[in-house]
């Protein structure tokens, strides 16, 4: 029988993270084989021999898909071993760890997404974490749970794959979300040298279709400004987000929700996109600060606003408020007549619309919302005076 150990091997650098390495020993004879798993000291118990995975860790998503990993690798090892008795010839333990190499979990398409996601979710970057999230969940779903190695991944699987989605009624755009999801997760494993690319995806469309159309007009803008809502506390907060956001040149609602206290100084709101790392300044306007006034944090929170309250679980808050400013939104937008869903985005497409509208440059525009993208623009756009900005955002506002 084979025997499979788990072992640590700590790194020379305090505080570093060092490897496991599966022990196999076949036969009275010993092998090691590193694994692609890499953990800090605390994180493994030495007398247990396994992982140790504190409930309250910060790593705990990448803990656990480390184990699911490692339990993956033994089930291969062993069944390795299992079929090669079952062919009756007799074999070694050098051949069982090649024929193991060939199928590292490495290879393994939800091994390796999951520890994709864990990695995004490890460095804050938890939209993106959840983007993949939502691709794998979407995959093994097709795939009833059964995992499938990278370089097994063909054209026809991913045909299938699409006829499934199709046949739960998803729309083209959500279809293409998925299957550009699952590009980019192979293409990653080919520019790591994983998998030699096969171009699965050369028979499947990714295209999107135009959406409609979500800018609103300036007289709707002025009509929502208007509103009295004081009667009902969820609609005002979720109208006041959504003006708050349009003069914010289209901030994210996940970046107003992180503001920081700190992030405002001398009439200037400084931060950062979460979904670029794009440093943008605004100038700080009376508008803005009829909202703040109403919906300050207390002083003992680091945030601006009293969005996020409990600094364990905010992501979570973060996200229920989405949820429930959009629900909100959408219901004021049945009560305007709009013939479109009322969404925090569309105030960010409204922004743009409007300053376009005005007259106001597209580099402006580009630079004024964070655009990183805007190929076109940047050609000759190098950096804009952040007065042009704050003057093109003084006059989309007097226009209300």
């Amino acid at each position: 029988m084979i025997s499979i150990k788990l072992k640590f091997i700590p790194s020379p650098i305090e505080g570093k993270e060092g490897r496991l390495f599966y022990q196999v020993i076949y036969n009275s004879v010993i092998q090691h084989i590193a694994s692609p798993h890499s953990i800090l000291p605390e994180e493994w118990n030495t007398k247990a021999r396994r992982l140790a995975i504190c409930p309250h860790s910060s790593r705990i998503r990448y803990l656990e898909s480390i184990k699911r990993g490692i339990q993956y690798d033994v089930t291969r090892l062993r069944s390795i071993v299992k079929k090669f008795i079952a062919s009756g010839r007799n074999f070694v333990i050098d051949e069982v760890i090649t024929e193991y190499r060939k199928q590292s979990s490495d290879h393994s398409l939800f091994i390796y997404m999951e520890r994709m996601i864990a990695q995004y979710r490890l460095h804050g970057q938890y939209r993106t974490g959840e983007t993949y999230a939502s691709t794998l969940s979407s995959f093994t779903k097709f795939r009833r749970d059964i995992d499938v190695m990278l370089e097994d991944i063909n054209s026809e699987m991913l045909e299938e794959y699409t006829s499934f989605l199709k046949h739960n009624n998803l729309s083209t755009n959500t279809i293409s979300f998925y299957l550009k999801h699952l590009r980019a997760v192979y293409n990653r494993a080919v520019e790591n040298e994983l998998i030699i690319d096969r171009r699965p995806f050369k028979r499947v469309s990714t295209s999107m279709e135009k959406t409609s159309k979500r800018a609103l007009s300036l007289k709707v803008i002025r009509q929502l400004k208007e509103l009295n809502l004081s009667h009902n506390h969820s609609d005002k907060f979720a109208r006041d987000m959504f003006l708050f956001s349009f003069y914010t040149r289209g901030m994210s609602f996940v970046d107003i929700a992180y503001l920081q206290k700190g992030n405002l100084k001398g009439g200037v709101l400084f931060y950062r996109r979460k979904k670029t790392n794009q440093p943008l300044t605004i100038h700080w306007e009376s508008c803005m600060q009829e909202i703040l006034n109403t919906y300050r944090a207390k002083d003992s929170s680091p945030y601006l606003f009293s969005i996020i309250q409990d600094p364990i679980n905010h992501r979570k808050e973060y996200q229920n408020a989405s949820y429930l400013i959009n629900r909100h939104l959408k219901e004021i937008g049945r009560r305007l007549g709009l013939n479109q869903p009322l969404t925090m985005y569309c105030a960010r497409h409204s922004w743009a619309s409007i300053a376009h509208d005005e007259g106001i440059p597209l580099s402006v525009i580009s630079e004024g919302m964070g655009h990183d993208s805007e190929k076109t623009t940047q050609i000759y756009l190098t950096s804009l005076e952040k007065g042009v900005i704050d003057s093109a955002n003084r006059k989309i506002l007097r226009l209300l």
